[in-house]
This record gives structure tokens, sequence and C-alpha cells, in this order.
């Protein structure tokens, strides 16, 4: 045998048995987060959506996408769903779910002037943001909003109290604050913002703002932190880290910049395993995969399948939280469907 001859022994770094040496350079795995992909808001609206249909027929009307996710939206349509920009676009009288984002009042009041059938499927949790800044705009205080201009959710949630909400994005809005009261303000968050990113506002804005008081509860959703501290616990290890999501959908693109800012020496958002990029895998040993918490796991094995075909078959899960939170589906609709029944 080869492995036998003078040849291959000299050429053997010493005190290291070619087995071992061998197997050190050559294994391959992936590290796969867990808690990923769908939240329990997400699956709420998507099931909200699907039942929907079931009860009422298509087609049913979605303001926006009910979620940021490629596959799912396409999926939808292809059972009937239209997704529409604003409610002016839904026929007169015609059924509009809307989207887990969450809306303004202002649209609300449209679909109602307008005789839309109505289902809400927006998330509790940005519901509990929305309850937030009605309480602090009725005691008068300035709400600094800290997310990203025309993200859905930031629209419906400024949408609530629109003469108290003042948006924080970028590090140079901080300086264009301005209170009425230094003792009456407080903070609030788009609820898919990074941990880090989010705390890094609320520090510049405590620099100007000694009194700003925090929200009542974290409002960084639990899924969007759990995912996010899943990757931190795996990316140091990993030459690269997949993110598979949309470039819409934001709580993705910050698992992107959380790999990253983690350890990872490289990582890509991705909504198909096909969008891989053979040249990333070069020289790599450990890939990560994740998802975001608006991507159904199927998209996931689909990766996984394709890094299997190329060599990384072992798979070693990393948890860090075990996610049992649901929430029932929106009230309107479980009346519809015992209606049916």
């Amino acid at each position: 045998m080869t492995a036998s001859t003078p040849e291959a022994s000299s050429a053997q770094p010493a005190g290291e048995p070619m087995q071992e040496q061998a197997e050190t350079t050559a294994r391959k795995r992936v590290l796969l987060a867990k808690p990923r992909g769908y939240c329990a808001g997400v699956d709420r609206a998507v099931i909200t959506v699907e039942k929907a249909l079931d009860t009422y027929g298509a087609p049913v009307y979605v303001r926006k996408e009910i979620v940021h996710n490629k596959h799912v939206v396409q999926t939808l349509q292809d059972r009937g769903v239209i997704f529409v920009d604003e409610t002016d676009e839904v026929p007169e009288g015609a059924l509009v779910v809307f989207s887990a984002h969450g809306v303004s009042p202002a649209v609300h009041e449209e679909a109602e002037r307008r005789n839309l059938r109505t289902i809400d499927a927006t998330c509790p949790l940005v519901t509990k943001v929305h309850q937030e800044a009605r309480r602090f705009a009725r005691d008068d205080y300035d709400i600094l909003l800290i997310g990203h201009e025309g993200h859905e959710e930031v629209e419906g949630t400024a949408g609530e109290a629109p003469d108290h909400v003042q948006l924080v994005d970028r590090p140079e809005d901080v300086a264009k604050v301005e209170v009425r009261d230094p003792s009456k303000v407080i903070w609030l968050s788009q609820t898919t913002l990074s941990v880090d990113e989010t705390m890094e506002r609320v520090d510049q804005l405590k620099e100007r703002f000694p009194e700003l008081r925090d929200p009542p509860s974290d409002d960084i959703c639990y899924a969007t932190q759990n995912r996010q501290v899943a990757v931190k616990a795996m990316a140091a290890e990993c030459e690269l880290v997949l993110v598979v999501g949309s470039q819409n959908s934001s709580n993705s693109k910050r698992l992107v910049e959380v790999a990253l800012q983690s350890g990872s020496d490289a990582a890509h958002l991705i909504d198909f395993a096909h969008e891989i990029d053979e040249s990333w895998l070069e020289g790599v040993t450990t890939v990560g995969v994740t998802s975001g918490a608006s991507v159904p796991d199927v998209l996931v094995l689909g990766v996984l399948d394709y890094l299997a075909e190329r060599g990384w078959g072992e798979v070693e899960e990393v948890t860090t939280a075990n996610e049992k939170i649901t929430f029932a589906l929106p009230r309107e609709l479980r009346q519809a469907m015992s209606d049916v029944r």
C-alpha cells in the first residue's frame, strides 16, 4: 500500500499519524443554529392566510407581503392570494388581510370607509408596541422610535401617534431629535432589529437625554433575539455562515451582520440553495447555517442537501433556546371558521 512506502512515511510530520492528519484537514461539518426559521408571529400570519383561503376561497387580498419571504409569497400567490401595496387596490367589499408587520389606524379607517372585510394578522408582539405608542402619546411623551425608515412595521407604529413619534434610524439622526420636555421622553423600537444595534442607539440617545425612559418591556421580539444569540454561539467556529432569508427581511439581514461581528470570516444572505456561490466554499471546513424568522424550514433543508452533496454531510445542531410560544389565530378568522362548521 502507498501509505506504507518509505517515501510516504518521510513526508509525514513527526509525531502526527497520517490518518489523524487526514481527518483533521478533511473534516467538513455544518453547524445548524437552533432556534431558526419561523417564529410564532410568522407562523400565525401564514396560517391565517391559508385558513382564509380555505374558509372564503380565492381570491384573498393581502396588504403588503404577509411576511418578508419570496418563497412564502410565491406559494400563497399560487393558491390565489393577491398582494397589494395599499387598500385602495382592493375591490370594495372584498376581504383583505393585514400583514404580520402591522398597520396604522389610518389604514384601518380607510378599509372601513371602503367597506372591506378585514382580518388583522399583525404579530401580537408588534401590537404590544402599538399599544405602548398610544399609551405614551396619551401621557404626552415624546416617543423616539428606533427603526429603519420605510419599514412597514415602523410606518404602522409611527402611525399610532404621528404627532408624538420621531424616527431614529442612523447615528446622525440622534443629533436631529428635538423634544419638548427632556423629562418626558421614551424610546420604542422596531421588533426585528438586532439587540446590539438598538442598544447602541439607546446609549447615544441617553447621552443627549439622560432622563430617557426605557419601554415597560423589551421590545426586541424574543424570536429576533433568540436567533441572534444562536448565531453568536457558533459564528466564531465558522469560516462561512449562510443565512437563509430574503433581502427585504430586516431580521434576516441582521443575522448576517451578527455573524460577521461575532467572528465568522464571511456571511451571506440567500433565498435558495442554488444562490450559493461555490467560490464561497473554497478552503472552508465549517459552515454555519441559520434562517430568518420568516423562513420555512424546507428552504434550510435545501441548503443542507446542497452542502451534503459537496462533502459537508456532518450536521451538528447548536441549540441556545427552545421556543414553545404560540399565538391564537385572529379572532375574526376563528369566528368565521366556527360559522363554516
